[in-house]
């Protein structure tokens, strides 16, 4: 028998599948196959696997078998946290600047950094020279002039805050007399309050204490931050019995009055409200008598 007769046979030979009931060995069915259909039908059950997991891998399983996908997301993940960094660093940044003008105030500067203030003189002198190139007409050069020659108003300080605080009850720091009003025209900020020897300071309201520690110019000094971006600073005292970070409700006491710091003239408290970088004058938002 020859090589292509034995092939032949090979591939013509039938297979036949029979299925019986197991009681009685009856045929239920049966199926006649060659060979050769049964290797198409491995070929197709082998492209038919092959395409499943293909698609598998580039969805549902794609997690755990492409590479491609791993990379992207932990690309993305990455890109992700460095907006967050980014985010947190000009936050930082903001309050840092926040804290400092913060810490200029209670010291008793007389106005708090500003962005535009962070300049060195030479290059503030520099722009205005650069600003002074521009031709103005006549009558602009006349508007400008008499801006700059218009006083200072000092009741302009604190009127946008009216309204902010128009529902808010703010405890008393302590009862005394008024000796020094709120002036900002000469730098004094606040209102100075005489009571007696050893009276308790007491928080205007809830807060959470900013600065609390000693100053050359005003002595032993702690600064209050209140909602509503409302800050409360209490100055000149014999004693400070809050630490930064403590939390404390309204009419807590926070400090002994006293007599400390070289601009104190006497047993007194200077108090000061600073809104949003603004001065408020106190007197309109509490009673001291």
């Amino acid at each position: 028998m020859s090589l292509k007769q034995k092939l032949n046979d090979w591939i013509e030979t039938k297979f036949l599948f029979v299925i019986r009931r197991e009681e009685d060995f009856s045929v239920i069915t049966s199926i006649s196959i060659t060979k050769i259909r049964i290797a198409l039908l491995l070929f197709l059950l082998l492209i038919t696997s092959f395409g499943i997991s293909l698609l598998l891998s580039k969805s549902l399983l794609a997690r755990w078998f492409d590479p491609a996908y791993i990379e992207s997301e932990n690309t993305a993940k990455i890109f992700e946290l460095s907006e967050v960094v980014d985010s947190l660093i000009l936050e930082v940044q903001a309050k840092d600047r926040y804290v400092k003008n913060i810490q200029k105030i209670i010291s008793g500067d007389e106005f708090p950094d500003d962005l535009a203030l962070e300049q060195e003189p030479a290059q503030l002198e520099v722009n205005r020279g650069e600003i002074d190139l521009y031709k103005y007409s006549d009558a602009t050069l006349s508007v400008i002039s008499e801006f700059e020659s218009m006083p200072l108003d000092e009741n302009s300080f604190g009127r946008i805050s009216n309204s902010a605080f128009a529902d808010t009850y703010f405890f008393p720091p302590l009862k005394g007399v008024v000796v020094s009003g709120y002036m900002p025209s000469r730098n004094h900020f606040g209102v100075d309050i005489v009571a007696a020897e050893n009276e308790p300071i007491k928080a205007i309201a809830e807060g959470t204490v900013i600065f609390a520690a000693w100053t050359l110019e005003t002595g032993y000094v702690v600064g209050i931050q209140h909602s509503n971006e409302l800050i409360s600073i209490y100055k000149h005292n014999s004693v400070i019995l809050k630490s930064v970070g403590d939390a404390v409700r309204g009419g807590e006491i926070v400090a002994i009055i006293g007599n400390t710091g070289e601009l104190t003239t006497g047993q007194h408290l200077h108090l000061e409200l600073w809104y949003k970088g603004n001065p408020l004058n106190p007197q309109e938002f509490i009673t001291f008598d």
